[in-house]
């Protein structure tokens, strides 16, 4: 069973540069031990036939049937275009052309 000690909660504050007062050692030293106590017995119930998992439940991702459907016609897609130059959208130039 961990039992952790108020040196070692002194030497984890140093460690991570945590100013920590003498009634602060007390506290962590005991909620510490709590923290632990419960991953030790997690430890204690993993067994050899139960392989490591990321998730508890299973996941799987649900996707639809990839059919393909009719689309917009070219004349379609450009009716609503503010302005259309040789079948394509026409926008502004944001960058300089290279000679």
């Amino acid at each position: 069973m961990p039992n952790i000690s108020r040196e070692e909660v002194a030497h984890l504050a140093r460690l991570a540069r945590l100013a920590v007062t003498e009634d602060e050692l007390d506290k962590f030293a005991g909620q510490l031990d709590v923290i632990l106590q419960s991953v030790a017995s997690v430890g204690e119930v993993a067994a050899q036939d139960i392989p490591p998992t990321s998730h508890a439940v299973r996941l799987t991702n649900v996707f639809r049937d990839d059919l393909p459907r009719p689309g917009l016609t070219q004349q379609q897609a450009l009716a609503g275009a503010p302005a259309v130059e040789d079948g394509r959208f026409r926008v502004p130039r944001i960058l300089e052309e290279e000679a």
